[in-house]
This record gives structure tokens, C-alpha cells and sequence, in this order.
């Protein structure tokens, strides 16, 4: 449907493209700001500017951040001997938010993928070799903790960074993979149950 409005149409368009936003949803956002007061729509579009205008990626762990280093790198009170590395900042905030960690993050900014011309040069990967002699001072890197995703691109960079890494004398870890909690066994594929018997721990 084309509108009588030039400018509903454009905010319709340039909505959809954002992900999980199809153009039937698109049009409900832009009709619901269009009823909106203009102060409302003008905080909201300040928002937008500010994410552009203010945040940058940390020099240390390369997490989103609007000081540098970030919050977490600076923080006095994080164990330093440990690094946990994740693909993007997303995972950074999926991680913090169960409050069970408390060490520091390094940030690849993707996961190896040949097929999409991805290599280890287009990742932060040399930048986390670095911080095992620099970053920490006095506090050397004793564990890394290889959080990525499960998917044949995550498994990939979780071997090679292994590789990689051990060579160092620092200890890699991975985090478990296996059943969710709350999910019936039943419903689970072959591959899921394979490794939840796998990453099996003693009670």
C-alpha cells in the first residue's frame, strides 16, 4: 500500500529494515509515533543520534562503550585473570545479566566463516593474543573462556582459538552446551543430547 504521505512511506520503509521488523509492523510503529506527541518522536530520534554521536568500541576488550576503556575493563573490582571471549557486544550483556561472572570480556566482532570471507584477520583475535602480555600488569591471564555461539562458525573459531591459545601456558575453557533448563529431553535433537552427555559434571 502507497501512502498519500511521502514521509510515512520513508519511515515505513527505512522501519522494516530493521531486523525482526516486517512492513506490517513496520506501519503499526510509524502510525503509533505518528499519535504520538512531537517532544516523544524527539527524544526518541535524539536516542538514535546519541547511539551514533556517543558510543564507541573499547580499545581493550572491544565491548560498545561510551568511555574508554569501558566500565567493565576499568573496573577494580573484576578478576583480571580471566577472559572471557564472546562473538559480538550482545553476548557481552547476555552474560552480565545472569550476574555468575565476573572476570573480563574480549569482543571478536563475528566468528571465522570462509564461505563469507571471513578470516582470522577480520577479527580481534591478535588484539586478545596482546592482552595476555599487556592488558593485566601485574595480573597475568591464567583462564580464557571460550563463550561462542553453537553453530558450525563458533565451533570452528572455539578450535582455533584453542589452538592458538595454549601455546601461552593459559588455561582454555568453553562453556557447557547441552539441554536447557525447563525443556523436555524429548523435543531435544540428537546433537544436543550428545553433548549435555558430554559436558556431564559430578554432582
Amino acid at each position: 500500500m502507497l501512502y498519500t504521505s511521502e514521509s510515512l512511506e520513508l519511515l515505513i520503509r527505512e522501519l522494516s529494515k530493521l531486523p525482526g521488523v516486517g512492513r506490517k509492523s513496520a506501519q503499526r510503529i510509524a502510525l503509533f509515533l505518528l499519535k504520538q506527541p512531537k517532544e516523544n518522536v524527539e527524544i526518541l530520534s535524539k536516542a538514535l543520534i546519541d547511539i551514533k554521536d556517543k558510543i564507541q568500541y573499547c580499545s581493550i576488550c572491544y565491548n560498545f562503550t561510551e568511555e574508554d576503556p569501558c566500565s567493565i575493563c576499568k573496573s577494580p573490582k573484576r578478576d583480571r585473570s580471566i577472559i572471557c571471549v564472546v562473538e559480538e557486544p550482545n553476548d557481552v550483556i547476555a552474560i552480565e545479566k545472569t550476574n555468575e561472572y565476573n572476570g573480563l570480556f574480549h569482543v571478536l566482532g563475528g566468528s571465522l566463516s570462509p564461505l563469507d570471507g571471513i578470516g582470522p584477520e577480520d577479527l580481534k583475535i591478535r588484539e586478545l593474543i596482546n592482552r595476555f602480555s599487556s592488558e593485566n600488569g601485574s595480573v597475568p591471564v591464567s583462564e580464557v573462556i571460550l563463550a561462542l555461539n553453537p553453530n558450525v562458525e563458533g565451533e570452528a573459531t572455539t578450535i582455533y582459538l584453542s589452538k592458538l591459545i595454549k601455546p601461552f601456558g593459559v588455561k582454555v575453557t568453553r562453556i557447557a552446551r547441552g539441554l536447557p533448563i525447563g525443556s523436555d529431553m524429548e523435543f531435544a535433537d540428537e546433537a544436543t543430547i550428545a553433548k549435555a552427555l558430554e559436558g556431564r559434571i559430578t554432582i
